[in-house]
């Protein structure tokens, strides 16, 4: 586990909250439905067509000028596109054109591109961890260096009909990349929403919990757990203090331990699940939503394995693994009152784009 000492983000109108249950059901309802083709899961098929992320791609480029148009490109699969970085490493200005950089109808076409794949919860869930550059910069927390503008789009190779490409959108405590391949979209993580500080306490964006989901499941999932089996879980003492996931290494955290979902009663696999697909569904759009759902279950859902670090206290360090034959989640507390949380989501089976 990695030890770095890792420093941690406009305003924007807050979308109203989603119906969770609702969200899902909506997802369930569409596979195997003349919208999502029954082999729309598989690597070969990809998760869903590109074309309407294609034709808002081409949208956002065309209204770039020159040298934003040079900014904003990338080669496909070259080091940019390897070394995804939501962390303060490196510093707080990731590669690509930023919002920042941007005028009024690009950030527009912007956002419109994100949402050919991200739900109304998603671009919620979006905007919440860039408000929180703004909530940290007011409180003195590096000021002049954050802004919830300060996320760059970036595009890699060129978009067409066939071939590859892909597209990120990258910040502070974000990092969201999805691959297209001769026009199937084939993959859409590495996928993090982190937060700091992820319980706003004080300010006119008071209460706003940006990852209330991520945390209040799995604490309720290792609470659920009979002691024999929280003992069985628990890879340690002290909380798992940052993902161990990161870029290079997306499948080097991969060996099952903890507690595997066929030792879990229906309740707390059903608690597994929602924790899985806060993650990797709830986020996007119905029809990669619900593609989303089909590929979790490609492999042995039984063999779904939940681990957990440090105490389980609220306002506490702690930290979870979510390990499965084609998934890898994590969740890890940079700071000792579980404020500063950083997470990944990714598909084993195609990692940025690129499978086996």
């Amino acid at each position: 586990m990695s030890n770095l000492s890792l420093p941690d983000a406009p305003a924007f109108d807050r979308c109203p909250l989603i119906d969770r249950r609702e969200l899902l059901k909506s997802a369930t309802a569409l596979i195997g439905s003349a919208a999502l083709p029954v082999a729309a899961a598989s690597h070969d098929a990809g998760l869903g067509p590109a074309t309407e992320l294609l034709a808002r791609t081409r949208a956002f480029l065309v209204k770039l000028d020159p040298e934003q148009h040079r900014t904003a490109s990338f080669a496909w699969s070259g080091p940019e596109w390897r070394n995804w970085n939501y962390f303060g490493i490196g510093g707080f200005i990731k590669p690509g054109l930023r919002l920042e950089q941007m005028t009024r109808e690009q950030k527009a076409a912007a956002w419109d591109l994100l949402a050919a794949m991200f739900s109304p919860l998603g671009i919620e869930k979006t905007r919440n961890v860039m408000l929180l550059q703004d909530v940290l910069a007011a409180s003195g927390n590096a000021a002049g260096l954050r802004s919830s503008e300060r996320f760059s789009f970036s595009v890699f190779g060129a978009p067409a009909e066939t071939g590859a490409w892909g597209l990120r959108l990258e910040g502070h405590h974000l990092t969201q990349s999805f691959s297209v391949l001769n026009n199937r979209i084939v993959s859409v993580t590495p996928s993090s929403f982190s937060a700091y500080p992820n319980r706003v306490a004080a300010g006119k964006h008071a209460g706003l919990n940006t990852l209330k989901h991520e945390e209040s499941l799995a604490r309720r999932l290792y609470s659920d757990l009979s002691p024999r089996l929280q003992q069985r879980a628990r890879q340690s003492a002290g909380a798992l203090r940052n993902i161990l996931s990161s870029a290079g290494r997306e499948r080097a955290n991969t060996q099952k331990v903890g507690v595997a979902a066929a030792d879990m009663h229906g309740a707390q696999r059903d608690l597994l699940w929602q924790l899985v697909e806060t993650y990797a569904v709830e986020y996007l759009v119905p029809a990669l939503a619900a593609a989303q759902q089909s590929r979790l279950r490609t492999g042995d859902p039984d063999a779904v394995h939940f681990a957990w670090y440090g105490p389980n206290a609220p306002e506490q360090a702690f930290g979870y693994r979510v390990i499965a034959d084609g998934f890898v989640i994590e969740l890890g507390s940079v700071d000792a009152e579980a404020q500063h949380l950083h997470t990944i989501y990714h598909d084993l089976g195609n990692v940025l784009g690129r499978a086996g």
